[in-house]
């Protein structure tokens, strides 16, 4: 049962669909949400993120990074190997993933980079000059006079 009813939504607003659909995603029941791999996301600085996640086993050649739209998705496949292996125990899950993210307006992955089995997504927030705030001054109240060019008559 879903405790939201987006619908009225859908009748009065025109080009915030994809907002709505995003609510309506995450609203829904978390049964369905992959745990693995694990993930963090942090805070950076003012307009700078970080996803770290673990990703043991996985070598760079496993992993598949790929931004569309607004859409982050790394993607884990590994490659079969070669010989076969006798495991007493397996605790390192090596199993396929994928996973998505949702970015906000502006925001770029800037780049990736893997260390110590854990991988680094680093994403900023580019907001255009023309939608940052701006601060208008105020004149002293006596309007401009446009000086009109003279027209020579002979």
């Amino acid at each position: 049962m879903r405790p939201f009813d987006f619908a009225p939504l859908y009748r009065s607003t025109v080009g915030f669909d994809r907002l709505v659909q995003l609510l309506d995603s995450v609203s829904g029941p978390d049964a369905d949400v992959p745990a693995f791999p694990p993930y963090n996301i942090e805070r950076m600085g003012e307009s700078q993120y970080r996803i770290t996640m673990a990703v043991a086993g996985f070598s760079q050649d496993d992993i598949k990074i790929e931004v569309k739209e607004q859409s982050l998705t790394i993607k884990g496949e590994k490659k079969p190997e070669d010989k076969e292996r006798q495991f007493l125990h397996r605790g390192i899950a090596t199993r396929a993933f994928e996973r998505r993210f949702q970015l906000a307006d502006h925001v770029e992955v800037t780049g990736a980079d893997m260390k110590d089995g854990l991988l680094h997504v680093d994403l900023v927030r580019n907001v255009p000059e023309r939608l940052k705030p701006r601060t208008i001054s105020i004149g002293n109240g006596a309007p401009k006079q446009i000086e009109a060019q003279a027209q020579s008559s002979v």
